[in-house]
């Protein structure tokens, strides 16, 4: 079996530096493999945050070799395994420990969105009845695991540090799955324009490019909202109608 050389990040909210350990790696083996075998043989402490093991649970969010990844979907055959494999925590969250971040901004910013409100029943022909078509629409966002590896390759997050203002692609797709839920009568527009900053999203596709369940999260999320915002904010015949009639 070869041995490979795992860069690991090691260290805290104070800081911290890059440890390397060589471990052996056989055929089959992903990344998490590989954690937990120096985990168990080399360093006992280290810090690493993980759950089912099958790329639906979304905690053992990293970056491997600079790139947001799930360590137990990335498999060691596909790294160059002739120079040191690098493992690190998520950089748009702060670090608790080793490969562990605090991700609990991402549930502050959900609680703010305005859920869920079906339309009255009596309206049109008096039941809740939806087409398929519609259903299809909005399932594919309800595959997010909240891994949030698209809110930390986002530049806006990542690089930026805007996460006062902008609450990142994962809450844009949860923001799109209920304003295209045929039954939702919610208005979030002006949330999304302002709370929410949509616009400081500049659509480089990142986000889509990482994410493990395929979600098209740009082109079927995100630039759909953006439409609607600009519809209603940025229409100058709709802009001259508000100013006419105050609304």
């Amino acid at each position: 079996m070869p041995t490979v050389t795992f860069r690991v990040w090691r260290g805290d909210s104070e800081g911290g530096d890059y440890q390397d350990y060589p471990t052996e790696v056989s055929e089959g083996m992903v990344v998490l493999d590989a954690i937990h075998d120096i985990q168990a043989q080399q360093a006992n402490d280290l810090a690493v945050r993980w759950n089912c093991k099958a790329g639906k649970c979304g905690s053992c969010s990293a970056e491997i070799n600079g790139q947001p990844k799930l360590m137990c979907m990335t498999r060691i055959s596909d790294l160059p395994i002739d120079e040191p494999i690098t493992v690190e925590p998520m950089r748009a969250f702060p670090s608790l420990r080793d490969l562990v971040t605090d991700v609990s901004w991402n549930y502050e910013v959900k609680k703010k969105i305005k859920k869920f409100k079906p339309r009255d029943p009596d309206f049109e022909d008096g039941t809740w009845n939806i087409q398929q078509e519609d259903v299809d629409r909005v399932q594919e966002f309800r595959k997010c695991i909240e891994c949030y590896l698209c809110q930390d390759v986002c530049h806006v997050l990542r690089e930026h540090q805007k996460h006062d203002e902008f609450i990142g692609p994962r809450f844009l797709v949860y923001a799109a799955s209920l304003e295209m839920h045929p039954l939702d009568v919610e208005d979030r527009l002006e949330d999304l324009k302002k709370a929410n900053g949509i616009g400081y999203c500049n659509i480089t596709k990142c986000c889509t490019k990482v994410c493990p369940e395929h979600i098209t999260i740009t082109d079927n999320a995100i630039i759909p909202l953006k439409e609607r915002v600009v519809d209603r904010y940025y229409d100058p015949i709709k802009k001259l109608l508000r100013v006419i009639t105050g609304g």
